[in-house]
């Protein structure tokens, strides 16, 4: 079946009623809302999570801990995994992604030393853990984080 052979079934589309066009429809007036009370005023109703006056549950519960709203969440990649790589390539984020290896880059990459590196790579990172940059750099490779400067030997 292709998409032009489609055809609509039967009964599946209902036109939606039209209330509120005079007495003689049966739903005019009130529009089928009912006289009085909340629900029949315009913006009528209550909140999502309202339990009629009780003690709502997300009051009632304990609340624990604190939650950084401006923390980082970094994307993780072991050492090991980057051995997809050709030997001499650049990994960054989007040779990343384009590989597979991570989904979403959220707030920036970060290396984790998990695993062993055969290849020599310029890793392009936000973050590496110590063992990581050792690594990457025991197998020539260069550890790089965009907007930091080399430091100069001297």
């Amino acid at each position: 079946m292709k998409l032009h052979e489609m055809k609509i079934v039967p009964g599946s589309k209902k036109k939606h009623f039209r209330v509120g066009r005079g007495t003689g429809s049966g739903n005019g007036t009130t529009a089928g809302r009912g006289n009085k009370g909340q629900n029949s005023r315009s913006g009528g109703g209550t909140r999502p999570g309202f339990e009629g006056g009780q003690m709502p549950l997300y009051r009632l519960l304990p609340k624990r801990g604190f939650k950084n709203i401006w923390a980082k969440e970094y994307a993780e990649v072991n050492v090991s995994t980057l051995n997809r790589f050709e030997d001499g390539a650049t990994v960054d984020p989007v040779a990343l992604v384009e590989a597979g290896i991570v989904k979403n880059v959220r707030d920036g990459i970060r290396i984790l030393g998990n695993g062993e590196l055969e290849k020599k790579l310029t890793v392009v990172a936000q973050g590496f853990t110590k063992s990581a940059k050792a690594k990457i750099e025991a197998a020539g490779g260069k550890a790089v984080v965009p907007g930091e400067e080399p430091v100069a030997e001297q």
